[in-house]
């Protein structure tokens, strides 16, 4: 049995590496098909999240909360209940629900109160496919592009989950951790050695600046979630690259920042997500890492 499913797997392999017509057909309807499922990932976690927390603070405080009146909160898992619209609770059906194409025929809008419906899903879903495409054209048919589009997909919705709600999930950045390590036993990435080096480097590097500004400040200046993510990135590309990573999330980060408060009347005191520079300066790490560090070496030196 599982001889024939290496079989399978290889000449699916030998098949793709043959026809790139295929195989960037393949990759970009997957991808978007995907996109569709991190749209309810990004945006049913954190009310998963929410909603144990509510109740294991419940639980905890039982006597002390016993009298006050019970927030009502929807249990819910990626798979139930049914997707709906937010405004009737109309339940979606299948064909309304094809990623960017039910989107367009339905002009936006639900199909039962007419109410729009966000542009953001669609976007979304064509950016996993664009970005998925970037990465199946730099690695090829090979096991590289498999692992690395999981490592996008995670990136996707790490990053709008860190937008809309100031968090990076364990449930997401500990699998990709793990993962990373595991892969490179092989040392598709990276050696195992500078992998494990890079998941401690990175978490405790992040962790000794969280500590030193918060001694300096009495403030926290970076999430827990922060310091996972690094070391994320360790783990896939092992420690030599995370110099030129944290230089680049720093600079976006701080270029960014310095516009929302300029011409946003973003306020001084309120936080602003570092975990989308991170993946954002991953993700091109993971792809073009070796040959802009060498360049800045060549350039500093």
């Amino acid at each position: 049995m599982l001889d024939n499913s290496f079989s399978f797997f290889n000449h699916l392999i030998m098949s793709l590496q043959q026809s790139a017509t295929l195989f960037y057909f393949s990759v970009g309807l997957l991808s978007l098909t995907i996109g569709s499922f991190l749209n309810v990932v990004i945006y049913r976690t954190p009310k998963m999240m929410e909603y144990t927390w509510y109740h294991d603070c419940r639980e905890f405080l039982a006597d002390e909360v016993s009298n006050v009146k019970a927030k009502k909160l929807t249990a819910m898992t990626l798979s139930k209940p049914d997707s709906s619209c937010p405004s009737c609770n109309h339940k979606i059906r299948f064909y309304e629900n094809i990623p960017v194409l039910s989107w367009l025929l339905l002009k936006g809008k639900c199909s039962q109160c007419a109410n729009n419906i966000s542009v953001r899903y669609p976007l979304i879903e064509i950016s996993t496919m664009l970005l998925s495409l970037v990465v199946a054209y730099h690695f090829g048919a090979t096991a590289e592009t498999f692992f690395a589009l999981i490592l996008t997909w995670g990136l996707i919705t790490l990053t709008m989950i860190d937008f809309d709600h100031m968090l990076l999930p364990d449930q997401i950045t500990l699998p990709l951790l793990w993962l990373g390590l595991l892969i490179n036993i092989n040392g598709t990435f990276a050696p195992l050695t500078d992998a494990v080096i890079g998941a401690t480097v990175g978490y405790m590097s992040l962790f000794a600046v969280f500590w030193f500004f918060k001694l300096l400040t009495g403030k926290e200046g970076m999430g827990f979630g922060d310091f996972k993510l690094f070391a994320v990135f360790g783990a896939w590309l092992g420690w030599q690259l995370l110099p030129l990573l944290i230089l680049m999330a720093s600079v976006v980060g701080a270029i960014v920042g310095i516009t929302l408060m300029l011409f946003k009347n973003h306020q001084k005191e309120q936080g602003i997500p570092f975990g989308p520079y991170l993946a954002i300066a991953g993700w091109i790490t993971l792809l073009w890492g070796e040959g802009i560090w060498s360049w800045y070496l060549e350039k500093l030196l």
